[in-house]
């Protein structure tokens, strides 16, 4: 083992890679609570969640999706990165394709299975360099903090810090529950909207702190407070059996055989977004982390093709289980801040997500008060993204700064990345630089046309 993982090459130790590949599941826990909530529409009214998979089922695909991602992260990539279905494609599978678009659970689920096979394909070919080159920087910065705001929108949402309103669409909510006449179901909302303040305002210094699993520990900090004032339920037990995945397994092969509905205009979009984040996630997270850990030679990703292969493959094998794509966490730097080196640390990572299936009961305590600062928090880590777009050119910044905005207004990942890709190589050619803009961009161009056409009714 030690051998394989090549410990001594790396300076690294057993004791080591253990402390870091708990560290990385710690600072990664959260998704077992926040993605079943988020894919399983339980933040959406109760006539609208017979259109989404069952909950539990959801956590099952979840760890099982983590687990065999990171251990194929460990055996495969050998690096010390943690997999686990990702933040922002889960919020895009929920939200734009079954909400917005109405397309089946289990047909997105195949779009996901579709998507990771052609990520698998361009990974093997060393196709990947080339569409990385042919989109702008400023519209993969674009996207990534669109998306943040995005998720962070729907953390206020679901918390009640952000309301509807008929005079100006959202609004401020209410925080004050001692008004005479307030109904009990606002004074409610009122105590949950603090519940999820103070929550976020534990997380934001635990964070500042630097303190490894800050998000994981503020939800707990939160769910915890909760039980006290009596907003959250305690679980019945801690430990029981996972709880059944039939419900989804195998659910994207209803599908699959479709060509009429897969090759569709509209699930062509589907799968271009699913494929276009996570190649683009990816590809930033493996490379920062392993630039963190030292890893990286010559500025590139050590065996870049088995890192790639591992986070497709962990991508087909969660559509089949039952959850959105499966992708390399940034959070893994707490990991190889930890000491983190080799695949191990992964290796072990993966082992806790098995253990974790196993403490599904504590899943009771998971509200939207609970899971609104983690939301509103990894909207803010992917935001940052912004400083990195050229904001001076005004043909570089219109777009990207299109593609950000029409994301959270229109409550629609597709629409942004829709918005911006359109507009990116009109604004090139008006200016006379039709030259620039590669090829690939002209094609994306009629594809998400033909979108806003035929699509957005």
């Amino acid at each position: 083992m030690r051998k394989y993982f090549e410990f001594d090459k790396l300076g690294t130790n057993y004791r080591r890679e253990t402390i870091a590949g708990i560290t990385t599941f710690l600072a990664m826990a959260y998704i077992l609570a926040v993605n079943p909530f988020m894919l399983s529409g339980a933040d959406l009214p109760p006539d609208l969640k017979a259109n989404y998979p069952e909950f539990g089922a959801v956590f099952t695909a979840t760890a099982l999706a983590a687990a065999i991602g990171t251990l194929l992260m460990a055996f495969i990539g050998r690096l010390p990165i943690g997999q686990a279905p990702g933040m922002g494609l889960n919020a895009f599978f929920t939200y734009t394709v079954v909400l917005t678009m109405q397309i089946p659970w289990q047909q997105a689920l195949a779009g996901v299975f579709l998507s990771c096979t052609i990520f698998l394909i361009l990974s093997l070919t060393g196709v990947r360099e080339a569409i990385i080159n042919a989109i702008p920087k400023g519209l993969k910065y674009a996207v990534s903090a669109g998306i943040g705001l995005f998720i962070a929108f729907i953390g206020l949402k679901n918390a009640g810090i952000v309301v509807a309103n008929e005079a100006t669409f959202v609004a401020l909510g209410h925080f004050t529950f001692y008004h005479e006449g307030m109904k009990p179901e606002e004074i409610l909302a009122a105590k949950n909207a603090l519940l999820a303040v103070f929550g976020l305002i534990v997380t934001v210094v635990l964070m500042a702190r630097k303190v490894n699993a800050a998000i994981f520990i503020g939800m707990v900090v939160t769910a915890v407070a909760g039980m006290i004032f009596g907003l959250v339920g305690l679980p019945d037990k801690v430990v029981s059996a996972p709880p059944s995945l039939a419900p989804t397994f195998g659910a994207a092969f209803q599908y699959l055989g479709d060509f009429s509905a897969l090759f569709s205009v509209k699930m062509l979009i589907v799968v271009l977004t699913f494929l276009f984040v996570d190649f683009f996630d990816a590809t930033g997270t493996l490379l920062g982390v392993a630039s963190q850990a030292g890893l990286l030679k010559d500025g590139k990703l050590p065996r870049p093709g088995s890192a790639f292969s591992s986070d497709a493959i962990a991508g087909m094998a969660g559509a089949v289980l039952g959850t959105s794509t499966t992708t390399a966490y940034v959070e893994s730097t707490a990991g190889v801040a930890a000491g983190g080196r080799s695949g191990f640390t992964a290796l072990v990572t993966g082992v806790m997500f098995i253990l974790a299936l196993f403490f599904s009961p504590l899943l009771a305590i998971v509200t939207p008060a609970v899971t609104a600062p983690a939301l509103i928090l990894v909207g803010v880590l992917m935001a940052s993204h912004i400083t990195q777009i050229a904001w001076d050119e005004m043909d570089e910044a219109f777009p990207a700064f299109l593609t950000i905005l029409m994301m959270p207004l229109t409550y629609s990942i597709a629409t942004g990345l829709a918005s911006g890709f359109i507009v990116y190589p009109i604004v090139k050619v008006l200016k006379g630089k039709a030259r620039e803009v590669h090829p690939a961009m002209y094609v994306l161009f009629f594809v998400f046309l033909a979108y806003f056409i035929w699509l957005r009714e």
